[in-house]
């Protein structure tokens, strides 16, 4: 004999409006639309919430909920991908991403306690690092609706904070080129070399490698080719001694941008789960015709000449970088990134406030916040670059091919050194068929 059994599936399909646009819109709240169901229905009820951010342009949170009665031949068979809730429980799945797991928990776990306490839930995260997704367990949907709302309140205000560090960025690769990365280096020994630094802290001259990045036009997939750096072919040059030690200049060895990993910055982009990862790959990919009609389908050539600081004074530098000219200054190179600038912002992909800044190409050589300090109280956010600013301060770095756009993952490298590459587009080359 058959038993008729109604089940809801609750699916909550692209929750998370928050565009990363991070409009200055007004808050809504988190709530369960078109809701068709029984709150009152047995033991037999099977939920499960799927929560999926989408872009488009608003900073509110939106939720669309559908409930759907099935039948089944017998009340133990369940669709697949269901979870089966017990008398009195509901669940719901939501996608937040894994670098979020932690503002959820909040500090020693006060944020997921005052969740669990106020809403009469409980929050379950996963045991691997990886994995995007929590669970809410509630003794009704009314709770566990209110718990996700409240989630989501959290990881809107994190995700316009400076809480959530950047994760991706759209860069132009420079690494690609041996006579650059081999420069860069001596750069680095010529300063690092002259103040009798420790073994430990010297540049390795015989690990030096440049990158040769070249995306296959059938495979889209990057080709790498790992290649010897003669770094005879800079003299590195001498800085004169002082009686202050590298120490006291606040120069030490982890403030150098890594050669591998030169590059130029276009965008800067906070990717918190898959779906905004796979999102930003599809928009770069989707533009590649723009960019290639706003370069005039021709090669672009930069010149790198120079040192000059970033905001503040040479004696309290925070960022060093090398200008950027584009040969024959026609304003292609900056027309095609306001292509993809515009494409990320259209996309939801971008926080208002990068969104609104004007974009100032350069290719920076060191940063102090890149500094690994062993002793934490001892704060040194900015070091002397006068004596390195005399030296290389009208340097000829030389003209280089931009060959290529991608979409880099900050943190994680490939086995080249560069960034890891999420999706890449290619520029006009020297010699296209």
């Amino acid at each position: 004999m058959l038993t008729t059994c109604r089940s809801s599936l609750f699916r909550i399909d692209r929750v998370l409006a928050f565009t990363s646009r991070c409009l200055k819109s007004k808050q809504e709240g988190f709530s369960i639309m078109n809701y068709r169901g029984n709150a009152a229905m047995d033991g037999s009820k099977k939920e499960k919430m799927v929560w999926r951010p989408i872009s488009t342009h608003s900073s509110s949170v939106f939720v669309v909920a559908e409930a759907e009665a099935q039948c089944s031949k017998s009340s133990g068979v369940s669709e697949e991908g269901n979870e089966r809730a017990s008398a009195g429980k509901h669940s719901v799945s939501l996608e937040v991403g894994a670098s979020l797991m932690k503002f959820i928990r909040g500090k020693e776990g006060t944020t997921q306690m005052k969740i669990e306490e106020e809403m009469g839930v409980k929050i379950i995260f996963p045991s691997s690092r990886n994995e995007d997704h929590i669970i809410i367990e509630g003794g009704s949907v009314d709770c566990v609706t209110k718990a996700s709302e409240r989630i989501a309140t959290v990881i809107n205000e994190v995700v316009k904070s400076p809480s959530l560090d950047y994760s991706h960025f759209v860069s132009l690769p420079l690494a690609i080129h041996p006579e650059l990365v081999g420069k860069l280096f001596n750069f680095q020994n010529s300063i690092l070399g002259n103040y009798g630094v420790s073994g430990d802290q010297q540049v390795d001259e015989t690990t030096s490698v440049a990158v040769d990045l070249k995306a296959n036009s059938e495979t889209r997939q990057v080709n790498v080719d790992i290649r010897s750096i003669p770094l005879v072919s800079y003299p590195p040059k001498a800085i004169e001694a002082r009686s202050s030690t590298l120490f006291d200049l606040g120069i030490e060895k982890s403030i150098f941008i890594k050669p591998s990993t030169f590059h130029l910055t276009v965008l800067m982009l906070k990717l918190w789960n898959k779906d905004r990862i796979n999102a930003a790959r599809d928009v770069l990919k989707s533009i590649s015709p723009s960019v290639m009609d706003a370069l005039d389908n021709r090669p672009l050539f930069i010149r790198l000449k120079g040192l000059d600081c970033m905001r503040g004074s040479l004696a309290k530098a925070r960022v060093l970088y090398i200008p950027v000219e584009e040969i024959g200054d026609e304003g292609r190179l900056l027309r095609a990134c306001k292509v993809i600038t515009d494409a990320f912002v259209k996309a939801g992909l971008v926080l208002e406030k990068d969104a609104n800044q004007s974009l100032k190409l350069h290719a920076t050589v060191m940063n102090a916040r890149h500094r690994k300090r062993k002793d934490k109280r001892k704060k040194m956010d900015t070091f002397d670059a006068r004596e390195i600013h005399k030296q290389f301060g009208n340097e000829d770095w030389g003209e280089y091919l931009i060959q290529e756009a991608h979409l880099s993952q900050r943190f994680v490298f490939d086995q080249s050194g560069y960034y890891r590459c999420c999706g890449s587009i290619p520029f006009p080359g020297e010699h296209r068929d």
